[in-house]
């Protein structure tokens, strides 16, 4: 029986890690450069944050990080975010959240955090029912697919003086906040750490023993491989799809990339784009026939999350995996002192046969933000504390605590060095930020009422009991009336 991680909810203990997207922390370094991820250059003029000197530094003490004990406010400050006690033992994001969370909580004793904490997918539907009800926490964790429409409800505060006279401005990596601007307004700090939605994490050593060198670059070679490891009673390729974002944030989003290029998704995020670009369908069709008509892949993807899978791949049952980067730093942590880490290597996905747009992709970015309730906003005190713990969340405290222990690095830049990490992080370094093109996670951007279509019929297609056709005029749909039209 294949062993199985199950997700644990919990809602009083402090944890937090990046997920997908989602998802982010990795064991990789500094935020990459705009040519990398150019999320500033494929959105809308509307929406682009602007460049780091129109963010000057504070001028304003209301919204400068106070010194310990200097906040007004005493009282309660609800917070909700996401991910298991386990996770965050392998995940950099995490633990510097959770470090920097309760450091700011030992400063300032006059003030009771209020923690909700859940595993992502709970998290993911919780908060949108809480947005739903008019019911947001003070302070939570906010999905860029969420920005547009949650600021257009007047349910998230407008923080765009805060980062603005903020008096880490100079050390924003200001391309990070796109996903959380609306109408030029930003609505989050950009959280925990950026890293890939998508990679292989592959065993070197079994795929030698079948014949490969290194992991294949074209899907045909995958399936030569899957008829030597099914010989062998080994999985390919393991996924996990039980969450149906993980099909969008850590396949597709990628893989769509092939087909159309970047254009496509510049489109979408201006409101001209169309799901039912025949591109965009062939991508659709080539992630069917990979999952429903081959055997590389464990048949019960749709059943389990991508922690079930990966735990297929670190026992041996799956030569490869394919995840986030949160996934490679819990990988990195559980085989400390495993020679399979040492053999543990990465690749993009395989360049599909029909595709002409194939620019070894990997997508990037961060996918959440520290955002405060607009009810919030109604006692100052409390929402100068709110900003108060947001920037220190955000800020160089946290920058540095996973700089030094995980060669990381988030909305605050910082710089690594690299020759002080295992061989793990700098070949993951490498590959998010040196060896391959960056490009934007799908559900970074839009409205979660159009990846709701998207990814719960993705999960029929991949099933057989839907035809991507259907599944693209349907996600327009959607895409259409989310723009109004």
């Amino acid at each position: 029986m294949k062993k199985k991680v199950v997700s644990v909810l919990l809602a009083t203990t402090m944890v937090v890690t990046l997920a997908g997207c989602g998802n982010s922390g990795a064991p990789a370094a500094e935020a990459p450069a705009t040519e990398e991820a150019p999320a500033t250059e494929e959105a809308p003029a509307a929406e682009e944050a602007p460049a780091t000197e129109e963010a000057p530094a504070a001028d304003a003490e209301a919204e400068a990080p106070a010194a310990d004990g200097e906040l007004a406010y005493s009282g309660e400050i609800s917070i909700m975010h996401f991910s298991t006690s386990e996770e965050s033992e392998g995940n950099g994001g995490s633990d510097g959240f959770r470090t920097c969370l309760a450091n700011w909580q030992n400063d300032h004793s006059n003030i009771t955090l209020s923690e909700e904490v859940l595993a992502n997918d709970d998290y993911k539907t919780q908060i949108a029912t809480r947005a739903a009800a008019d019911d947001l926490p003070d302070v939570f964790l906010l999905q860029g697919m969420n920005t547009i429409s949650w600021s257009d409800q007047g349910l998230v505060y407008d923080l765009t003086d805060s980062i603005k006279n903020s008096p880490y401005a100079s050390e924003y990596n200001m391309d990070y906040l796109v996903p959380f601007t609306a109408g030029g307004k930003y609505y989050a700090y950009p959280a925990l750490t950026g890293g890939t939605c998508t990679v292989v994490i592959y065993d070197e050593a079994m795929w030698k023993e079948a014949g490969f060198d290194s992991f294949p670059t074209t899907w045909a070679d995958v399936e030569k491989a899957a008829e030597y490891f099914s010989g062998q009673g080994i999985d390919t390729i393991a996924f996990g799809n039980s969450g149906q974002w993980q099909l969008n944030s850590c396949f597709v989003s990628c893989l769509g990339y092939q087909y159309t290029g970047t254009q496509w998704f510049s489109d979408i995020i201006a409101g001209t784009g169309n799901f039912e670009d025949p591109n965009f369908v062939a991508a659709l069709t080539e992630t069917q026939r990979l999952f429903h008509d081959t055997n590389i892949f464990n048949k019960d993807f749709n059943a389990v999350s991508n922690e079930d899978a990966r735990e297929y791949y670190i026992s041996g049952e799956a030569a490869a995996f394919i995840g986030g980067n949160w996934d490679a730093s819990y990988i990195q942590a559980t085989l400390e002192g495993d020679p399979k880490k040492d053999t543990t290597k990465f690749a993009v996905l395989p360049q599909a046969a029909d595709a002409t747009k194939y620019e070894k992709f990997q997508n990037i970015g961060l996918g959440y933000g520290m955002a405060i309730s607009a009810k919030a906003a109604q006692d100052p005190d409390k929402l100068a504390a709110c900003i108060d713990l947001c920037q220190y969340l955000t800020g160089p405290a946290f920058s540095e605590y996973v700089g030094a222990n995980y060669a990381l690095a988030g909305f605050c830049g910082s710089d690594v060095d690299l020759s002080a990490f295992d061989q793990y992080t700098q070949d993951f370094y490498n590959f998010s930020y040196v060896d391959n093109k960056g490009c934007e996670i799908y559900d970074s951007y839009v409205d979660g009422s159009v990846w709701s279509v998207l990814n719960t019929e993705m999960q029929e297609m991949v099933n057989g009991d839907k035809d991507p056709a259907t599944v693209a005029a349907d996600t327009q749909a959607a895409y259409k009336t989310y723009l109004g039209q």
